[in-house]
């Protein structure tokens, strides 16, 4: 890669991909030279701005960071691999079956990829401190909460925090978890879902909201919560970056920031 990266923005209208377009756009060592939307993006004069991946070939990308949707990121994707781009992806709700094929197309190609459920630096760090917490509590629920257009429900920070657990208390050798002891939901759904290992996640929708998540841990006589809140979208603006100055030094697919941050 040169010097200075040429950075495309996938879903470059939205309000994510505003942010990172003025993020990249303000780094000395990246250059915004593409934006792609089925709506006109904001960006400054001389980024190429088109309505298809061609977009990233006319103006030289070596790294696409794509925030649209699951459906147009799976695509998105798989043209990267094939055309040898850099992908780093915040997009929600991308499976274990997409990553599994992520994993085998980013392998066999010439470019790599990094995808995140969150790119907030200190979500990162309630993940982590959730792996400490888990081995040494005998209950756990978590709790997030997004603004009102999210479309996906739990996140997948959510569904990564609860397997994160799951792992840490299965390393240490903790016993499973109770099981649930509701046998009357008056209201279903009440409970919330149940990831793996019966770890209870609640989903929260509110306008003002912006990315939240809250992990309470029980104990008999005791309890202990570890809560993030990002309030502006700037707030994972750093790791975003990160993963772009990143990525072309990662082989394959890298799941999660904490490769990077090195925990």
């Amino acid at each position: 890669m040169s010097l200075v990266t040429r950075v495309a923005v996938l879903g470059a209208a939205g309000r994510m991909g505003q942010e990172v377009c003025r993020a990249v756009a303000e780094a000395g060592d990246l250059d915004l030279v593409a934006a792609v939307d089925l709506r006109p993006p904001p960006v400054p004069d001389g980024v190429v701005v088109g309505t298809d991946l061609d977009t990233l070939r006319r103006a030289g990308a070596e790294v696409a960071v794509d925030f649209t949707e699951a459906g147009a990121a799976r695509a998105n994707l798989a043209w990267c691999a094939d055309h040898g781009v850099h992908a780093v992806v915040g997009t929600t709700g991308l499976r274990p079956a997409d990553l599994a094929d992520l994993a085998e197309r980013f392998a066999a190609s010439a470019a790599n990829a990094v995808v995140a459920p969150n790119f907030a630096i200190g979500a990162v760090l309630l993940v982590r401190l959730c792996e400490l917490a888990a081995p040494h509590m005998d209950g756990v629920e978590v709790i997030e909460l997004h603004h009102d257009r999210k479309v996906d429900a739990p996140s997948g920070t959510a569904l990564r925090t609860a397997e994160r657990i799951l792992a840490a208390r299965e390393a240490a050798g903790s016993p499973p978890l109770p099981p649930d002891p509701t046998t009357q939901e008056v209201l279903a759904g009440a409970r919330g879902g149940e990831a793996p290992g019966g770890i209870r996640v609640h989903s929260v929708r509110l306008p003002g909201l912006v990315a939240h998540e809250e992990v309470v841990f029980g104990a008999p006589g005791q309890s202990l919560t570890v809560r993030h809140d990002s309030y502006d979208r700037r707030s994972f603006m750093p790791g975003v970056l990160l993963a772009v100055r990143a990525v072309a030094g990662r082989p394959g697919l890298t799941v999660g920031l904490e490769p990077l941050l090195g925990i």
